[in-house]
């Protein structure tokens, strides 16, 4: 089921400035027995995102409520903001009604608890400061970049910048663990800044571990203790092999899902 500004519909109209242009933003969380994970970061993050792009964001009580109507109970849900419609022509009109769409699909397996198998892409992550960490549609890059592979046993693509340092994952963030520092790529000049980005960045220092925003090299990845991939919705996953390197399990493991396991109960908003 799927509501357009509150309205069971399947299609939106061809003027919406998202379909046109991508002029939007979105976000994708989880749900869990009525229980959206995260959300009050989640909406932080919509409006940082609109404010960002000088879209009205919708209230959050508008949101809850069409999530609220879809029933979602276990599933993965979507809200998508975009600027409103307009004729042809980059330029907006000055009163722009944004256009909310909010959709309910079912939750993914999870991924294996022992890991998974990542790869390089060859597609490079766009170069744009004024769009950094911003979760707009325009997603050209990551269609383009998970086309590069069709096996099944490789769960998610890495991408580097023009200068060959590490940004993210196709549909990730990346925290790489070296000794007790937790290192993940720098996004002052493109990526997404993901929610559990957040989390995990917040929660490594009540596990004793420092963190480290930083320009991360293919060569320091790799000489890495551990590795992992995270979003909204796959969680916090393990990276078993990279490149023909493998990565076993590693002694903070049980203790960081532990950790991450409280702060999805304490953060969690039930329908």
């Amino acid at each position: 089921m799927r509501l357009v500004n509150g309205v069971p519909a399947d299609s939106i109209t061809l003027l919406d400035r998202g379909y046109q242009f991508g002029d939007g933003v979105f976000c994708t969380l989880r749900c869990e027995s009525g229980g959206l994970r995260f959300w009050s970061r989640q909406y932080a993050r919509l409006v940082h995102d609109c404010t960002a792009l000088g879209i009205a964001a919708p209230d959050e009580a508008t949101l809850l409520a069409d999530i609220a109507t879809l029933e979602p109970n276990d599933a993965v849900i979507k809200i998508i903001v975009t600027r409103g419609d307009s004729e042809r022509g980059y330029a907006a009109p000055e009163h722009c009604a944004p256009n909310r769409m909010v959709q309910a699909a079912p939750l993914p397996q999870r991924p294996p608890m022992d890991g998974v198998r990542v790869r390089w892409c060859e597609t490079r992550a766009s170069w744009q400061p004024r769009l950094a960490g911003i979760k707009h549609l325009n997603r050209l890059e990551n269609v383009l970049a998970r086309a590069e592979w069709h096996d099944p046993a490789i769960f998610e693509g890495l991408l580097l910048d023009r200068d060959g340092h590490v940004v993210e994952g196709v549909m990730s963030n990346l925290l790489a663990l070296s000794g007790r520092v937790l290192f993940t790529p720098r996004l002052d000049s493109g990526g997404v800044a993901g929610v559990m980005r957040e989390v995990m960045m917040e929660a490594a220092p009540q596990m004793g571990m420092a963190v480290r925003e930083t320009l991360l090299t293919p060569a320091a990845l790799m000489a890495a203790d551990r590795l992992w991939l995270c979003n909204s919705v796959i969680g916090l996953v393990p990276v078993r092999e990279l490149a023909g390197q493998h990565w076993g399990a590693h002694a903070l493991d049980i203790g960081v899902a532990a950790k991450l396991a409280q702060l999805e109960k304490d953060e969690t908003t039930w329908l």
